[in-house]
């Protein structure tokens, strides 16, 4: 494994952990579908929500959701629409939502993990 999937890897870990304190269930993480990939599918208060995890360095140049464009957001739609049809859930309540991890300048410490609900 590339350390850039090990470090995503990292990311998307240390935000299932997070959103599991603040009491979501998470049901699935880095589902895969022909046209797209959520990195974490959680259930909130029986809202479904998919969790697109940005990971990045402090100080970086440009705040990490901006890196969900419009055409990303297009093919995480399609996935969750799979992922909602392979689960007999297409009725259900859901959101998509951004989680923000940052790193340390140097290292593995996670320093900051926003999220931005309802992102898009």
């Amino acid at each position: 494994m590339t350390k850039e999937k090990l470090l995503g890897a990292f990311g998307e870990a240390a935000a299932a952990d997070w959103l599991r304190k603040k009491h979501y269930e998470i049901l699935a993480m880095n589902y895969r579908c022909r046209l797209g990939e959520l990195d974490v599918i959680a259930k909130n208060r029986g809202v479904i929500v998919f969790a697109e995890v940005k990971l990045r360095r402090e100080g970086g140049y440009a705040p990490a959701a901006e890196y969900v464009t419009p055409e990303k957001q297009r093919r995480l739609r399609i996935a969750a629409e799979s992922w909602l049809c392979q689960n007999a859930l297409e009725d259900a309540e859901c959101r998509f939502d951004v989680i923000e991890v940052y790193l340390e300048r140097e290292g593995t410490r996670v320093t900051k993990i926003e999220q931005m609900e309802d992102a898009f």
